[in-house]
């Protein structure tokens, strides 16, 4: 839990962004899977990492800085920009 809640916060993530993350231990080991989107799944960045349960919090951050610079800041102003209306015309067209 923590490592996914550190991979939200260095996203800014809230309940309107399309951000994913899911750790779970595996051989004593935590394993992140994480992924950002745009609403209408035009863009997604993907990423995993793996590491000590000891350090779960730096997973997740570190996890979330490296989306935050693939997808760069254009990315993020776009999602925001992005009405659920907006979103919703995508897909019923």
């Amino acid at each position: 839990v923590n490592c996914e809640r550190a991979f939200l916060e260095a996203l800014d993530g809230n309940c309107k962004t399309p951000i994913a993350g899911q750790a779970r231990i595996v051989d004593g080991k935590i394993v992140f899977k994480g992924l950002i989107a745009m609403p209408d799944g035009s863009l997604k960045y993907e990423t995993e990492a793996t590491g000590e349960i000891a350090d779960a919090v730096e997973i997740g951050r570190k996890a979330g800085e490296e989306l935050k610079a693939q997808a760069g800041e254009k990315f993020f102003e776009m999602m925001v920009e992005m009405s659920p209306q907006q979103v919703l015309g995508q897909i019923t067209k």
